[in-house]
């Protein structure tokens, strides 16, 4: 019975009125968009290629056939921003979840570990990260440790995990606190032991809450591995530095910008895209 009225349903005159109106309204505000948009990057556009110093920028900086042949160089550097991107960002994933367990934990046991964890954090998130690179990369050397490589892209990778450990523990911390009292109350009603109800209550909560901002500290990673280059690792960057060095050709820096954009733009998409879900989730929660 209940299907054949939902199959007999048909939208009224007025709610047909109303949808036309709601299309128009739609349509005359994308053409007014793609006009304004055409406006404004054309003027852009047109500014840019009639000033006088552009034919210089132009052999300078978007020279084609030299960033063909550099181009395989500098997606070769490009690889070991990704390899230290992920293989760092698994290492800060860990030491982050750690600390932040640290500096939420209530245990007078573990008020010295808490102590040393806030230390953390306000150290490696107050000082730049270009400046730990330094200490890391040419401090640990000299310091001649056994069985400590010396190996710039290790020492490289290690300054940025342990600056961004700091990051991201606070973005899981915010997580963990964001998490309802009553919700520990409730785990620990049914007979749940502290830790249990932080793993299986807490966190899983908590995590799919930060899951943006952990995206946005990501993309992030990703850009910041370049600073390594300081230490003389031959990443994206430092390849477009040597060949731009060797004909003061600024062409290289310039691809080594668009094929981090190739990466960067989806993975900003994809974080934005995240949010929106996460928002609207929360709408229809309160809603509810």
């Amino acid at each position: 019975m209940t299907e054949r009225i939902n199959s007999a349903w048909s939208p009224s005159p007025r709610e047909i009125e109303r949808r036309g109106a709601r299309k128009r309204i739609s349509g005359r505000q994308a053409t007014i968009a793609a006009i304004s948009s055409i406006l404004v990057l054309g003027t852009l556009v047109s500014i840019t290629i009639t000033s006088p110093g552009w034919a210089v920028v132009k052999k300078t900086f978007f020279d084609v056939d030299y960033g063909r042949k550099v181009f395989p160089t500098v997606i070769a550097g490009l690889w070991i921003n990704l390899q230290l991107t992920f293989i760092g960002g698994t290492c800060i994933g860990v030491i982050a979840l750690g600390l932040a367990l640290m500096r939420t934990t209530k245990s007078p046991a573990l008020t010295p570990f808490r102590f040393l964890a806030t230390a953390y954090v306000d150290i490696f998130r107050g000082a730049p990260l270009i400046l730990i690179i330094l200490l890391v990369g040419f401090g640990v050397p000299a310091l001649r440790l056994s069985g400590i490589s010396s190996n710039v892209i290790f020492l490289g990778t290690v300054a940025v995990v342990l600056t961004y450990s700091a990051y991201v523990a606070e973005v899981i911390r915010s997580g963990i606190m964001s998490i309802h009292p009553s919700q520990r109350a409730a785990a620990r009603s049914i007979g749940l032991t502290s830790g249990q109800t932080m793993r299986y209550v807490v966190l899983p909560q908590a995590i799919r809450r930060v899951v943006p901002p952990l995206l946005n500290d990501f993309v992030s990673l990703l850009k910041d591995t370049g600073l390594v280059s300081i230490l003389g690792v031959t990443d994206a960057v430092r390849a477009a530095q040597i060949n731009a060095s060797r004909t003061f050709n600024y062409t290289p820096y310039v691809v080594a910008a668009i094929l981090f954009l190739f990466i960067t733009i989806p993975m900003t998409r994809y974080t934005d895209r995240a949010i929106r879900q996460r928002t609207n989730a929360q709408n229809a929660e309160g809603a509810i």
